[in-house]
């Protein structure tokens, strides 16, 4: 079974085209695996996802970018027992193993799209170029990771969204009638699963920023026109997110100081509440607008739903038996203590005398 394992070991490291290194190294954990008892004696199931796991380790620790989930597809594995034999795995040997790197991920993901050269299955007006669809991408993966998009979560769906609503931005008025589907069609990609979801929590994001730019309140934006926007909020998102993120906790008046810091002495002095329209200063504090909603984590926006446990239904038909603790809770005065410790007593002495012959 060891030699078998070393040959599978070699064969994934030549399908994946990896260097002669990656091979080796490789091969030598596999062969340290290999010598713990608990990796011995463990089902075929594991030692078959092993292999998988030396070669993740070798691409982690060199910062070649490759998934938990592409050898999954590989090797026809379950991405839970593989994730299980693998933190295993390092436990066992000690090593130190980083995490993945999400720029260099983003580039070979992308790369791997059929929509940089016309072909007979991609239209002209599908066609982009690709250092423009990688450097948007990029850039709307960055923005994902501050807003908590991409933690603890697997990061192929939340690439796949941000490379669709890059492809989409860069020609809006002819691809917005794409839908993610289709799109990966074209670009000849599986869809992952929650890609739609990661697609919906993005396109918020990007609403909530268009919310801090003057140019972009008034024009009332959904889901569906912000993507022709969204060069503008990736070239201040630096200084929308921290907007955002400040605005949500901050007091009118704060606000108000800090905009007249900003305008600077000089600027902003022939703008009064009334020129602006601001009325909401004005309002007494119970009436002011609701401010916006904070930027969060989606966990704590769409907590989970936990199941009540349902109350049980206890019938009293006045029949029960009470406890002496339970007489106890209703007496309330010193009479009624000294009246019920007089019949306990009157009770116990009855039951201790004999019964006559």
């Amino acid at each position: 079974m060891a030699f078998l394992g070393l040959c599978r070991v070699r064969d994934l490291c030549r399908v994946l085209q990896l260097p002669p290194t990656f091979e080796d190294t490789a091969v030598a954990y596999y062969q340290q695996a290999y010598q713990h008892s608990g990796i011995r004696a463990a089902r075929l199931q594991k030692k078959e996802v092993l292999v998988g796991c030396c070669v993740l380790i070798t691409c982690r620790q060199r910062n070649w970018p490759l998934t938990m989930g592409t050898i999954c597809t590989l090797l026809y594995a379950d991405l839970d027992v593989f994730s299980g034999t693998y933190l295993q795995m390092v436990k066992l040997l000690g090593l130190d193993v980083p995490s993945l790197c999400l720029v260099d991920l983003v580039k070979t993901y992308c790369s791997s799209f059929k929509l940089f050269e016309a072909s007979p299955s991609v239209p002209a007006k599908y066609v982009e170029d690709k250092e423009k669809m990688l450097s948007r991408t990029l850039q709307l993966v960055e923005l994902a990771d501050e807003t908590w998009l991409v933690t603890g979560r697997h990061p192929l769906p939340v690439i796949t969204a941000a490379t669709f609503l890059a492809w989409q931005s860069l020609r809006p008025s002819d691809r917005l009638t794409c839908s993610l589907a289709r799109f990966c069609k074209l670009a000849s990609v599986d869809l992952p699963y929650p890609a739609s979801s990661r697609l919906q929590e993005l396109l918020a994001v990007l609403l909530r920023l268009a919310e801090q730019l003057a140019w972009l309140q008034v024009l009332k934006l959904d889901k569906r026109s912000v993507v022709a926007h969204v060069g503008d909020l990736l070239q201040h998102r630096h200084t929308l997110v921290r907007k955002a993120f400040r605005d949500g906790t901050a007091e009118p008046d704060a606000l108000d100081a800090r905009e007249k810091e900003l305008q600077g002495p000089g600027q902003g002095q022939g703008w009064g509440k009334e020129d602006r329209g601001d009325g909401s200063v004005d309002m007494p504090a119970g009436k002011r607008p609701v401010s916006p909603a904070l930027l969060l984590p989606p966990c704590m926006l769409k907590p989970p739903k936990r199941i009540c446990p349902t109350p049980t239904v206890s019938t009293v038909t006045g029949d029960e038996n009470i406890s002496d603790s339970e007489i106890e809770q209703y007496l309330r005065t010193p009479q009624e203590v000294r009246d019920f410790q007089r019949a306990q007593a009157a009770r116990q002495a009855a039951t201790s005398v004999p019964n006559p012959p």
